[in-house]
């Protein structure tokens, strides 16, 4: 069973999904970010293979990208990175990237090597639907890896109904129409939507991302799914952070303890 299957089987509330960009803020912080990330209490390991174009990313995401992309991170080392890191990480990882650099790199290549370093799924914004089920889905499922489709604000019940049907994992609610960390807080409009998602009755569960930054929202958005990611609320730890590991772990518990 995939680790994304067998955790959703076994925790139904409260999964924190947190993302950080390969190779940020140092080329080799990849693994101990991982590690401090476990050892925090999340429950997934979100990374973000780094890209000069991440059009749904803010600033923030946006500059770690940058500054990864300078430290000399790319597709093959980070490959290289993870390999072997599974003697240490149990939790579910995904890889977050761009469709571009990925078939650059060679989809078939890219996917075998995700299983041979361990990784659980892919979530790739740009990657259309109909694309992903007429030419992907065959590759992603020989090599085992769950692939997680974003929904947002605007769309369609019927387009929701689509994605469900086709996915096999979680489905990504983004919070608003806007790019990541550009809100704080959880608007009563956000919340409509996450409940009308809600009561769709959809067959996947849901982790909600973009606005999700501490204990408050992360438990509100909690109420209306699985549980949330955290992605430029936890860059931003990392980037001010004199001692990484101790503050990621602290980070991480001050999201998860209830209020």
């Amino acid at each position: 069973m995939n680790r994304i299957h067998y955790l959703f089987n076994q925790k139904k509330e409260r999964v924190l999904s947190i993302y950080f960009t390969a190779g940020f803020p140092k080329l080799e912080d990849t693994v101990p970010v991982m590690e401090a990330i476990q050892a925090g209490g999340a429950d997934i390991i979100e990374i973000g293979v780094p890209y000069s174009d991440p059009i749904a990313d803010g600033p923030t995401i946006q500059d770690s990208n940058l500054i990864a992309l300078e430290n000399g991170m790319s597709m093959r080392k980070l490959f290289e990175q993870l390999i072997g890191f599974r003697s240490k990480i149990h939790i579910p990882v995904v890889l977050m990237g761009y469709l571009n650099p990925i078939i650059q790199f060679g989809m078939e290549e890219f996917c075998q090597k995700c299983k041979e370093v361990g990784i659980d799924g892919l979530i790739l914004p740009d990657l259309p639907m109909q694309q992903y089920l007429d030419e992907y889905k065959e590759v992603f499922d020989r090599y085992g890896l769950v692939n997680t489709f974003l929904i947002s604000p605007q769309t369609s019940e019927k387009r929701i109904r689509e994605i469900d049907e086709n996915s096999d994992g979680f489905i990504y609610v983004v919070s608003s129409h806007s790019i990541t960390g550009a809100k704080k807080g959880i608007t009563a409009e956000q919340m409509a939507y996450f409940k009308k998602v809600e009561d769709m009755g959809l067959k996947n569960p849901r982790l909600i991302g973009f606005g999700i930054s501490d204990a408050e929202t992360f438990t509100t958005a909690s109420k209306f799914s699985q549980g949330a990611i955290i992605g430029s609320a936890f860059i931003k730890t990392m980037k001010d952070s004199k001692n990484l590991s101790e503050d990621i772990r602290q980070y991480i518990q001050s999201v998860i303890n209830q209020l």
